[in-house]
């Protein structure tokens, strides 16, 4: 069944076949005959408009005004299309309330039904969060591996700096890597947090072992670890770059910073929850004694995308000990659940004070970090994040820090920054000493 699961829906016949199944099946329910075509065509169509047009506004308005469980505005764009598969759905239901015959009622399902397909998939044509269908329905990868199969330590594993200087790739070194799925637990921070991903590239399986370097990454909010392996093409990328250098790439934990898919604890160690003990101390320590990887600060990294990329910056200046080098794609200018006093509110009782003391651009303002270094990287047409990654890149400059600023194209979605962890491994490989 691979080739069905791993059919893409971002590309290809499937976007298009998607789209004229929606055309052909709007037209049917607002076109084909019904036992009063003429009521049809006058009422029902324009009630039906209007109904699916008050209900996507409602839904704005809980989501954006109310509710807010998101910390920027969802793409109009994606209303729309909400849209479209409510109005789709409101004419199905009127045509079979209004008429009896039963197989025009069995269309008008299809119809309908084709109609949220195809809105479905133009929503996900603008977040790019899910390229096959193995990710839509939340499937293994083909590469997944049991913790349990991983091999333990070796003997006498390779060091070096650069790696790539010391190691010589066995002639049966796998040709991809594996990703396991496996808790790290809240064991100094108290935090749930949700199962974490972990990519171990070709060399992690070799005796002897290279110590490979480690790169944390972050989803965003919403989100889950999972995203990083299918929007955000993680595993190919990292075999692609591993194929180059002997199966050599960094171990990349995708560790769970929010504890729910809609959770916003912000990074912080506050009321919302001890993120940060738990991604500056829990992890590591817990991937320093589960897996045989260099344990070097210099050797390690930490990124992520939206929130995640706001966490990064957050992890890198507070803990630079940590977290020397932070890949920061679409992050936000601070961490934030909407505004700054609604953020203080909820995260520290209204101790704005509480907040400055951990919120990156304070600290830039305030420190020096000059062994730090890193990458923001955010779309050209992300108009509600660029600025900020501007100003942050600017902050971190005068802080003395490494960084370096990449423009690409796209808006705020995984064509960035699949593509923006793309462009930055090798780079991102020379910072922590895997290759020269």
């Amino acid at each position: 069944m691979d080739w069905l699961y791993d059919r893409p829906l971002l590309s290809g016949t499937v976007p298009w076949a998607a789209t004229v199944l929606a055309v052909a099946g709007a037209v049917w329910l607002l076109l084909a005959p019904t036992t009063d075509s003429r009521r049809h065509r006058l009422r029902v169509v324009p009630a039906c408009a209007v109904a699916a047009g008050a209900l996507t506004a409602a839904g704005w308005l809980v989501v954006e005004k109310w509710w807010r469980p998101f910390p920027d505005p969802v793409a109009l764009a994606v209303y729309a299309w909400i849209g479209c598969g409510l109005f789709a759905v409101l004419l199905a239901a009127a045509r079979i309330a209004t008429d009896r015959h039963l197989l025009r009622g069995i269309v008008s399902v299809v119809a309908a039904l084709a109609v949220v397909v195809g809105a479905a998939a133009q929503v996900n044509l603008v977040f790019d969060a899910y390229p096959t269908v193995r990710d839509v329905l939340g499937l293994p990868a083909a590469n997944a591996l049991a913790f349990a199969e991983v091999p333990g330590p070796v003997a006498d594993p390779v060091s070096g700096t650069p790696l790539d200087a010391d190691w010589h790739p066995p002639a049966d070194l796998p040709d991809h890597g594996s990703v396991v799925t496996v808790p790290i637990p809240g064991t100094a921070s108290g935090f749930d947090a949700r199962d974490a991903q972990i990519y171990l590239p070709p060399a992690y399986f070799a005796d002897p072992r290279p110590l490979l370097p480690v790169l944390v990454l972050l989803a965003g909010q919403p989100g889950s670890p999972g995203d990083w392996f299918a929007g955000g093409r993680l595993a190919e990328t990292m075999d692609a770059f591993a194929a180059q250098h002997g199966g050599l790439a960094p171990v990349v934990v995708v560790a769970d910073g929010t504890g729910s898919t809609l959770a916003n604890p912000l990074c912080l160690d506050s009321h919302l929850g001890n993120v940060d003990t738990y991604l500056a101390t829990d992890v590591p320590e817990w991937v320093k004694a589960n897996l045989q990887v260099d344990t070097d600060p210099r050797a390690w990294a930490v990124g992520g995308l939206s929130y995640g990329g706001t966490c990064s910056l957050q992890l890198a200046t507070n803990h630079p000990d940590v977290y020397p080098t932070f890949l920061d794609l679409s992050g936000q200018l601070e961490p934030t659940l909407g505004d700054r006093g609604r953020t203080v509110d909820a995260a520290f009782g209204g101790d704005d004070a509480a907040f400055t003391e951990v919120n990156p651009m304070d600290l830039m303002a305030s420190r020096r970090f000059p062994g730090t270094a890193g990458v923001f990287v955010v779309g050209a047409d992300d108009l509600e994040y660029a600025p900020g990654v501007h100003t942050l890149y600017a902050a971190a400059q005068q802080a003395g820090m490494d960084v370096h600023l990449v423009e690409l194209p796209g808006g705020h979605s995984f064509a960035v920054w699949s593509a923006g962890l793309a462009g930055q491994v090798d780079w991102l490989s020379r910072r922590v000493g895997l290759i020269s």
